[in-house]
């Protein structure tokens, strides 16, 4: 009988020391992993930095302890299913969430190093800094022409042929120059979806931002709609940083060069986008890519 019993506890003890073993070759891996992804952001310049940032509405936490790292000149991409706290993190990169009432924030976000909650920001240059993009195309009742130089004559510019530059640049940034040229006092109503897209595009890169945020910004639109501003979207990374969020996974991985995941407000894991989407260190990663739930 006392040999049963020493018996059963060398079986005890051998398996408590497997299950040991195997929790810290698992945390060894998530170190592995945090280290990889740390490499190669050490070779990036960081352009926002959030720091342990959580947001509440009326006191509801819909963001917990978010730390991300954005590369400067990079297109980042925030994927989960809806009501993740996909768009209300975007919106913090520019305080657009301070229009809402009753919300609270803790932690903080950097903006090349400058804590953008700081008492002496200025609100109306951070936005002006980060442009917005939102998912409906949202052109002015104006012209053309007049959409994209709202912002320029609002910042006091008016010298006509320097407004004319920047109108043409700006619409040649955005891929739309050749299609209105000829029409550019044309109420910009009258755009398809996609131009007018484009167009709210061109109006956010005139006045010369260091970010531009996009909100699901070809979800109303049509397949070749889509890849034209996938086309844009994949261009403009390398003049600005571009945050991205999408529904579309295969869009995320076409035109994102880190990608996020998110889960009732919590980043699961945040990567390189060809490791995330071929190589996920995380279940709720794996099962989200693959369709098993979302």
């Amino acid at each position: 009988m006392a040999a049963e019993k020493i018996e059963k506890y060398a079986e005890d003890i051998a398996v408590t020391e497997s299950s040991t073993a195997t929790r810290t070759h698992a945390i060894d891996m998530n170190n592995i992993v945090d280290t990889a992804v740390d490499m190669k952001l050490a070779n990036e310049k960081t352009c926002i930095a959030v720091s342990n940032f959580s947001l509440f509405y009326s006191g509801k936490q819909a963001l917990k302890n978010i730390s991300l790292t954005i590369p400067e000149k990079r297109a980042t991409a925030f994927i989960g299913p809806s009501g993740c706290g996909k768009s209300t993190l975007l919106r913090c990169f520019n305080r657009m969430n301070d229009l809402i009432e009753g919300v609270t924030t803790a932690g903080n976000i950097k903006l090349e190093g400058n804590d953008i909650f700081d008492k002496s920001i200025n609100v109306a240059d951070l936005r002006r800094r980060v442009g917005m993009v939102f998912q409906k195309p949202n052109p002015f009742p104006k012209s053309i022409y007049e959409n994209v130089a709202y912002g320029l004559r609002i910042q006091g510019i008016k010298d006509r042929r320097t407004i004319d530059t920047v109108v043409e640049k700006s619409l040649r940034g955005a891929a739309l120059w050749d299609e209105v040229k000829d029409r550019l006092e044309d109420l910009a109503m009258g755009l398809s979806g996609g131009q007018q897209q484009r167009l709210v595009i061109a109006r956010a890169i005139a006045i010369e931002p260091e970010v531009i945020l996009l909100d699901e910004p070809a979800s109303a639109l049509d397949p070749v709609s889509t890849l034209k501003i996938e086309e844009l979207i994949y261009g403009l990374k390398d003049k600005y940083t571009i945050v991205i969020v999408t529904h579309n996974m295969q869009q995320a991985a076409r035109v994102s060069d880190y990608t996020t995941y998110m889960y009732m407000g919590e980043m699961i894991e945040f990567n390189d986008t060809s490791t995330l989407f071929t190589n996920p260190h995380k279940k709720m990663t794996e099962d989200y890519i693959t369709g098993r739930y979302g």
